[in-house]
């Protein structure tokens, strides 16, 4: 039954995220974009962190099942909200819509994030190379079915643009990290540091919190000095937060989670809803709901590969080893910690190489 519920709230998501990033892209003009996109980054990215404080307070405080009818008033006030206030008026589009391009795909992505999943159990053996082949077929015959098919799913051919895959690259180490991390502190913080639920959540709270209000502020300076400075920044914070889960492990304290925490939020919020924006700049008006799709599917894609992949390797250290299961856990941490701060670091290195590439198109296009 849960299974079931939280794959409408998939479905549901799937459906409003992009939409709620279409409305900006189409009706805000563009000395307003990094703005707007700031404020909708700021309501996403409440989600990752104040789930689990929310989920652990009131687990303690009541049952579990609260967590969703207290959810419920807020489903309804927002259902309303959207019948009252939301006007935009459809494109038109005639051609049928790809449902064999859909389901390839989506059999590709249930692949690898299932097989994934199995290392906790499992490890790396067989199994999981086996899942990684079907990934593998699947994609390529979405590929096929998507390019050669009536109708496109996506119109691939915005990635010969090279700064736009390098945005990509950015997008999805992003959501990854932040996705991941946010369920990865939880954890650690409850079989490492034995603390309680309530506590493991809050450790989330005020980097969730000062990261929301980051991301207008982000928006704001790249409409008036260019997405480079505000992505860059923040990339470069993002690597030195996830740096000191690393390098400060032995020693790590609720408080210095905390601590690091808040610097890797500040530098996502930076970061995050900018390089969407700017994606959407780098490809003729006609393709903005093609980037606005595909990123919009990275970032839900990115959250289940983070939060599947971190935690069977979690998983997998608690269920294999000698210790305690404080110790297993910590190095079950320590992995999934290195782990991040690569990807932190292929994130920052995309964005500096990525603006430097539209930097020198700008200057030929002058020229």
């Amino acid at each position: 039954m849960l299974l079931l519920g939280r794959l409408i709230q998939a479905v549901a998501t799937g459906l409003s995220t992009p939409i709620l990033f279409h409305l900006i892209f189409t009706e805000i003009p563009r000395e307003r974009l990094g703005s707007m996109t700031g404020f909708a980054g700021m309501v996403i990215s409440f989600a990752p962190a104040l789930g689990p404080t929310y989920g652990g307070w009131i687990s303690e405080a009541s049952s579990w099942r609260m967590i969703f009818w207290l959810l419920i008033p807020f489903a309804l006030v927002s259902l309303l909200l959207g019948q009252l206030f939301i006007r935009n008026q459809p494109l038109g589009n005639t051609k049928r819509f790809s449902y064999a391009s859909l389901l390839t795909l989506s059999l590709a992505l249930f692949s690898i994030v299932y097989g994934l999943s199995t290392i906790g159990k499992q490890g790396l053996g067989w199994p999981i190379v086996g899942w990684v082949v079907l990934f593998v077929v699947f994609f390529a015959l979405f590929i096929y079915v998507n390019n050669h098919g009536q109708s496109q799913l996506f119109d691939l051919r915005v990635f010969k643009v090279h700064p736009l895959r390098l945005s990509t690259l950015t997008y999805f180490n992003l959501q990854f990290i932040n996705i991941g991390i946010s369920l990865v502190i939880p954890l650690y913080a409850e079989y490492v540091l034995n603390t309680s639920a309530t506590v493991a959540g809050l450790i989330l709270l005020p980097g969730s919190v000062i990261g929301a209000f980051i991301a207008p502020l982000a928006g704001r300076l790249a409409d008036s000095q260019g997405f480079a400075t505000p992505v860059t920044t923040g990339g470069s914070i993002l690597l030195i937060g996830v740096a000191g889960f690393v390098f400060f492990q032995g020693q790590l304290t609720p408080i210095l989670i905390m601590t690091f925490f808040i610097l890797m939020r500040v530098g996502f919020n930076f970061s995050f809803s900018n390089t969407i924006s700017n994606a959407t700049t780098l490809v003729d008006s006609k393709n903005s709901a093609d980037v606005n799709s595909i990123f919009n599917m990275l970032q839900q894609f990115a959250g289940s590969l983070g939060t599947v992949f971190l935690s069977a390797v979690m998983a997998l250290f608690q269920n294999n080893g000698t210790g305690t299961l404080a110790a297993r856990s910590y190095r079950g941490g320590r992995f999934d910690y290195f782990f991040l701060l690569a990807m932190a670091i292929i994130a920052l290195t995309a964005i500096i190489n990525n603006y430097r590439i539209q930097k020198q198109m700008k200057i030929r296009a002058t020229n």
